[in-house]
């Protein structure tokens, strides 16, 4: 009797993640000029001073926006170092919060220089423009609703303390930064016990996007749920604005 095959493993962040800007992409992207060697490895560099290297990895990092192509630029950029500090309370947060309760995470997006920032659609003050946010998807099955409260349970305990915004977007995809407490696009089914927390002064930089499907009832075990069903092809995100 043949061996069984196993299964291959689904790949929640390659439905965010264009030809290009995943891991042959970035490949290409480092060798295509000399100096990038140098640069990644002084931001490296900088991670493991920070005490923050190997949260995710480096590469990730610099990813741009998900519609870097239709917007004419890089899928990766080395931030400028003078934003550097800004991405190590964020990775902080996520290290002590985000993965301790969902697992591994993928970034899917971190910096946008300010003319990818206005194409993209981001906010004039987004957080992405000042490398302090990153979005990503986290890698083990798990529902959107769950995902919400697991996230927002802690948000609610520790955010304030790192001056963490959280955001949620369609599907499984979710925002971190340290710019500033604050809370947004919740879903109706966890509103009540997660609300929004948004400042007058950000109403018009968070943006308020809903999913149009909604999840499967989770698993018993929350973190074992079936995963939510796949979502299309990343859209550019003129008409999402980011915080």
């Amino acid at each position: 009797m043949p061996t069984p095959i196993a299964a291959v493993p689904a790949d929640p962040a390659s439905a965010y993640i264009t030809a290009g800007q995943d891991e042959p992409g970035y490949r290409s992207w480092y060798l295509a000029a000399p100096g990038r060697a140098q640069q990644v490895r002084a931001f490296n560099d900088y991670l493991n001073g920070a005490q923050v290297g190997g949260v995710v990895p480096t590469w990730q990092l610099l990813r741009t926006a998900t519609s870097w192509q239709s917007c004419g630029a890089q899928p990766f950029e080395i931030p400028p170092t003078a934003e550097w500090p800004h991405i190590i309370n964020t990775l902080r947060y996520i290290r002590d919060y985000v993965i301790p309760a969902l697992g591994p995470v993928e970034p899917v997006s971190a910096y946008r220089n300010p003319s990818l920032n206005v194409c993209a659609g981001g906010a004039p003050e987004s957080a992405h423009k000042l490398y302090s946010a990153i979005d990503m998807v986290p890698l083990r099955p798990v529902e959107r609703v769950v995902m919400m409260r697991t996230l927002c349970g802690d948000h609610n305990r520790h955010g304030g303390d790192y001056q963490a915004g959280l955001g949620f977007y369609a599907f499984i995809r979710f925002h971190v930064d340290s710019t500033k407490y604050r809370r947004w696009n919740m879903d109706p089914a966890v509103a009540a016990e997660c609300p929004a927390i948004i400042h007058p002064e950000d109403a018009a930089s968070v943006g308020q996007p809903i999913p149009t499907s909604t999840p499967t009832a989770p698993a018993a075990d929350p973190l074992a749920a079936q995963p939510s069903p796949s979502p299309p092809a990343p859209t550019p995100e003129r008409g999402q604005p980011h915080s």
